[in-house]
C-alpha cells in the first residue's frame, strides 16, 4: 500500500513548475513509495532524487530524458499513454523550443527541491548522449559523418531485434482498415503485420520510380540495403547505395551476396555529394534527407537535380515539421540523443527547393498515421527483446531508443510532425503518366 503524503506531493509540485501548469495528467510515484495525482493516471515513477536535480539544471524536456536514459525516472506501465499524457501538459503542448521557467518559478523549484533533499552539482549527462554535437562546421562532410555514426553504428544485431527482418529503418505503408485480414494495431506479424507493411512500402516507391529492368537507381542513405535489394529482385533495376554507415554497409553487402544480387547492387560507403558517376534514370531518398538540414536543402535538390537523366524522377521520403513557424528544439531529446544535427523542415519548404531546383512536382503523399503505426510496432519489438536490446547495446541505449520511439509515435499521432513522399521528375524525356494509377 502506498502512502498518499511524502516525495510525491512534492514532485508533482516541482513538475507542475516545470510545465507551468498547476494539473498534472500523470500519477507520480516517488523513492520513498509515495504517490500523488489522478487514480488511474498514467504513471511515472522518479526513482531517485537526482532525476529531481536534473529537473533543477535542466528544466524542461532534457533534464526529463537524461533522467530517463539514466535509469532515474521510469515509465512502468503503457509508455504511450504516459508520453500522451505529458505532451498534453502545460509547456509540452507548445510547439518549438520549451520555455525556460521564470525566475518566480525557478525559485520554488529551489525551494522544493531543498525540501526533498536533492540539491547539488549538475549531474553528469548520460554517456549515450551525442559527442559531436556543435563540433566542427554544421552539416560538414566530417560532422555529418560522425552524426551518422553516433545513430546507426549501434550494432545491426540491435536494430534487427527493433526493425525485424525486413531491416527497413522508415516509415511502412499500412493496409486499409477496411481491408480482410488487415492489422492496424502496430502489431509486427502475420497478415497486414510489419513486415507486409514494409514491403508495401518499398513496391510503392519502386512503383512511383517507374522501375523496370536494367533502370539505373541511386539509393541516397540506402541503410541496410532493403530498398536496393527489393528494387533489383523484383524489379530488375540496377542500384548504387550509399551510406556514411561503415556498418549498415558491411551488412547491406553481406545481404546482397547473400541474395545473390551482387551484379546488380552496389553499396558504397560515400556521401551522395561525392556521387559523381550519374546520370542515374531513377533516385530513391527515403528518411535521410532529414539529415541534410535546412541551410543545405537547396544544395541536396539541386545535387540529385543534376545527377538524373531527363525525365528522371526523385522520390523523396522525409519526416516533416508540421507545428507552424517555430523549429523543432535543439537542445532537447533527439537532437541530443538520437539524431545529432537532424533538422526536420516543413512540407513547404522541401516543395519550395525541389521546385527551385527545377523539379516538376509529380505527386504527394502524405503518411503520417501510417508512421504511428509503424513505430508502435518497433517499440512493441523492443520491449519483447529488452533484455537482448540491453545485452547488446546497454541498458542507456535501449532505454534512448525506447524513449525515442514512443515519443515519436506520440508526435505523429498529435500532428506535430508527418511525414511525406514527394514524387518529382526532371522535366524532359519520358511524360508522366496523366492520372496516379501507374503507381497506384
Amino acid at each position: 500500500m502506498t502512502r498518499s503524503n511524502g516525495a510525491a506531493g512534492q514532485l508533482s509540485k516541482a513538475l507542475g513548475i516545470v510545465l507551468g501548469t498547476e494539473t498534472i495528467p500523470l500519477r507520480l510515484r516517488a523513492w520513498d513509495g509515495s504517490e500523488a495525482g489522478p487514480e488511474g493516471a498514467p504513471i511515472i515513477e522518479f526513482r531517485s532524487r537526482r532525476a529531481l536535480r536534473r529537473m533543477l539544471w535542466s528544466p524542461g524536456q532534457l533534464g526529463l530524458s537524461r533522467a530517463y536514459v539514466a535509469g532515474e525516472i521510469d515509465a512502468p506501465g503503457d509508455i504511450f499513454a504516459a508520453f500522451t499524457a505529458l505532451s498534453s501538459a502545460g509547456k509540452f503542448a507548445e510547439p518549438g523550443p520549451f520555455r525556460p521557467p521564470t525566475p518566480p518559478e525557478l525559485w520554488a523549484l529551489l525551494r522544493t527541491a531543498v525540501r526533498l533533499g536533492a540539491l547539488g552539482p549538475n549531474p553528469v549527462p548520460p554517456p549515450e548522449e551525442a559527442k559531436v554535437a556543435r563540433k566542427g562546421r554544421l552539416h560538414s562532410r566530417s560532422r555529418d559523418s560522425a552524426a551518422i555514426s553516433h545513430h546507426y553504428d549501434v550494432g545491426n544485431r540491435f536494430y534487427s531485434l527493433v526493425l525485424g527482418p525486413s531491416m527497413v529503418y522508415s516509415c511502412a505503408v499500412w493496409p486499409d482498415d477496411g481491408q480482410p485480414g488487415s492489422r492496424t494495431d502496430g502489431s509486427s506479424g502475420g497478415p497486414g503485420g510489419l513486415e507486409a507493411a514494409q514491403e508495401s512500402k518499398l513496391d510503392l516507391v519502386c512503383r512511383k520510380l517507374d522501375l523496370e529492368p536494367g533502370t539505373r537507381v541511386l539509393d541516397v542513405g540506402c541503410g541496410w540495403g532493403s530498398f536496393a535489394l527489393h528494387a533489383a529482385g523484383k524489379y530488375g533495376a540496377s542500384v548504387v547505395g550509399v551510406t556514411l554507415s561503415s556498418e549498415q554497409a558491411e551488412l547491406a553487402r553481406q545481404r546482397v551476396a547473400d541474395a545473390g544480387l551482387s551484379g546488380k547492387v552496389e553499396i558504397r560507403v560515400q556521401d551522395y555529394r561525392d556521387v559523381t558517376d550519374g546520370p542515374f534514370d531513377a533516385i530513391s531518398s527515403i528518411g535521410m534527407s532529414e539529415h541534410v538540414g535546412r541551410e543545405q536543402t537547396p544544395r541536396y535538390a539541386a545535387a540529385l537535380y543534376a545527377l538524373l537523366k531527363p525525365g528522371g524522377r526523385l522520390l523523396n521520403h522525409a519526416i516533416s515539421w508540421n507545428a507552424g513557424p517555430t523549429s523543432p528544439d535543439p537542445d532537447s531529446f533527439i537532437p541530443r540523443y538520437v539524431f545529432p544535427d537532424g533538422e526536420m523542415i516543413s512540407l513547404g519548404e522541401m516543395v519550395t527547393a525541389l521546385e527551385e531546383a527545377r523539379f516538376e512536382v509529380l505527386d504527394v503523399e502524405a503518411l503520417r498515421r501510417h508512421y504511428a503505426l509503424t513505430l508502435r510496432a518497433w517499440v512493441r519489438r523492443l520491449e519483447e527483446n529488452w533484455d537482448d536490446a540491453v545485452r547488446l547495446a546497454g541498458s542507456g541505449r535501449a532505454r534512448v531508443w525506447r524513449l525515442y520511439m514512443a515519443s515519436s509515435a506520440v508526435g505523429f499521432e498529435n500532428g506535430l510532425t508527418g511525414v511525406n513522399q514527394v514524387l518529382v521528375q526532371r522535366p524532359g524525356g519520358k511524360e508522366p503518366p496523366l492520372r496516379r494509377t501507374g503507381w497506384l
